[in-house]
């Protein structure tokens, strides 16, 4: 059975670990990437079948440029955001209305500390498997 590649990119290690754990091995081959220009560079070396995306990396808004590079280069990705900023800024946002998707270029929006059944539905249902 071939499994799904997934792009995670984390710069906390210990959480990567935890969304790898999460989503478990059994469908998935995971590519990591702890900053938004190792993340660049493993999409043009191998263009993965999803990606989840931290916002705050290297810049506060790291993640959402990541998003919009990942769209423009390959619209077919989904993107899932993974982030604590609602928590962190408590301003809520979902990319699910049409001027929010202008500027959010992810699929689906999750907070962190997000269940695992609740991540693995989303990658699935965004991988249509």
């Amino acid at each position: 059975m071939e499994k799904y590649r997934i792009l995670i990119a984390e710069d906390d290690p210990d959480y990567l670990e935890q969304i790898k754990i999460m989503l478990g091995d059994d469908k998935f081959d995971f590519i990591t990437a702890g900053s938004q220009k190792e993340a660049e560079k493993l999409i043009k070396e191998t263009k993965p079948d999803l990606a989840i995306l931290d916002v705050m990396m290297e810049q506060d808004d790291s993640g959402f440029v990541l998003a919009h590079k990942i769209k423009k280069a390959h619209p077919d990705i989904p993107v899932i955001i993974l982030t604590a900023l609602g928590r962190e800024t408590r301003f809520e946002f979902e990319p699910d209305d049409e001027i929010e998707k202008k500027w959010i270029k992810a699929d689906k929006y999750l907070e962190k500390g997000v269940r695992p059944d609740q991540l693995q539905r989303e990658v699935c249902k965004l991988l249509k498997i």
